[in-house]
């Protein structure tokens, strides 16, 4: 079994963009109800939150939108853009999202813990440089990533990012950065409209942003063939010293926002698939940050199903072959990958 910090703090449930808006409170109360559940206990530790700092937050975001979010604290509700708006407790919770994620990351570079799951909101990763966006307030996962190097000394740190939506602030934060390589699953075209197959980061940075963009309707086997077939070889020849991921449940087959057709087990198995390489290269460090999902049922089912194989408790997985055509489905995803990337990644070439 190993040792999975859990953060959770019940000001996260203070953010409240709209009674209708689908990114709500009720989405933590479903899952803190689960981690009371019988069969949760000692699965994990709790690891409580604490406040980005300015210095933090300012790694990836500029001063005047940093301002513009701590202006906010204690005010009434107040649109940011069409989809994002704040009320009284949004800035404390964006506050502790980013810090939350920030203490999980020390935990587990430390040795204090194996691995950790920030189950915070709001969620981060259309939160641009210098604007809010996609329910999003500050990036969590790029101002943890900058945490991770600026004050643990990492050289090297893989993004997943299997959210529904392109993590277009993500990118954004590192395209030019060959320390950091982001990778992403995303429904396209769909918001935010970015992450085609040949955005792949510019400069010094190009090559390691892999964007893999997908159709509707893909479930569990392909995501786990995508997974294995071009995210691990990527990885492995990468060989990060930290993995974090923006862990999205509104691919789940359930959510009234997505298309796809991923299901708690499928969830555990790309979570499977992300230990595994972190057993391979960085001694299991993997840190998830929640982003979207959107049916309370099956968000609450997939991080529980997501945490268990953290821990290290789940039931063995089974991996059921792929049909005839989604094997040829995943056959062009991979071949595509292997035509843009394959100069810059020699174990992709040879995968397919």
């Amino acid at each position: 079994m190993r040792k999975t910090a859990i953060v959770r703090d019940e000001r996260y449930l203070d953010h409240q963009p709209g009674m209708w808006h689908p990114e709500s409170p009720e989405r933590l109360k479903a899952i803190y109800s689960m981690l009371n559940g019988r069969d949760m206990e000692r699965t994990f530790v709790d690891l409580p939150a604490r406040q980005a700092t300015r210095d933090e937050l300012l790694r990836i975001h500029s001063a005047r939108y940093v301002d513009t979010i701590l202006a906010t604290a204690g005010k009434g509700s107040r649109s940011l853009d069409p989809d994002t708006a704040v009320s009284e407790g949004s800035c404390e919770a964006a506050l502790l999202a980013a810090g939350g994620l920030c203490e999980a990351i020390s935990a587990v570079i430390s040795g204090e813990m194996d691995n950790a799951f920030a189950l915070v909101r709001p969620p981060g990763h259309h939160a641009e440089h210098n604007r809010a966006m996609g329910f999003c307030l500050f990036n969590n996962l790029a101002v943890g990533a900058r945490h991770a190097q600026t004050s643990h000394g990492i050289q090297r740190v893989l993004v997943v990012d299997w959210d529904l939506h392109h993590g277009n602030g993500t990118q954004h934060s590192f395209e030019e950065d060959h320390t950091v390589l982001y990778f992403s699953t995303h429904q396209y075209p769909y918001y935010p409209g970015t992450g085609a197959s040949e955005e792949i980061g510019r400069g010094s940075g190009e090559g390691f942003t892999v964007n893999v963009p997908l159709s509707a309707g893909k479930g569990d086997r392909e995501y786990a063939a995508v997974f294995n077939r071009v995210l691990k070889p990527i990885a492995l020849e990468f060989d990060p010293e930290l993995i974090l991921v923006s862990a999205g449940f509104d691919i789940h087959e359930n959510d009234p926002l997505g298309g796809m057709r991923v299901t708690s087990q499928g969830f555990a198995s790309l979570t499977r698939t992300i230990m595994d390489i972190a057993d391979a290269c960085c001694a299991g460090r993997v840190v998830m940050t929640l982003e979207g999902g959107y049916d309370l049922e099956g968000l609450s089912n997939s991080v529980k199903a997501v945490i268990r194989e953290l821990a290290g408790v789940s039931d063995p997985l089974t991996e059921p072959a792929l049909t005839h055509s989604e094997e040829a489905v995943v056959e062009r995803i991979v071949t595509t990958a292997a035509r843009v990337h394959g100069r810059f990644w020699k174990g992709l070439t040879r995968t397919g």
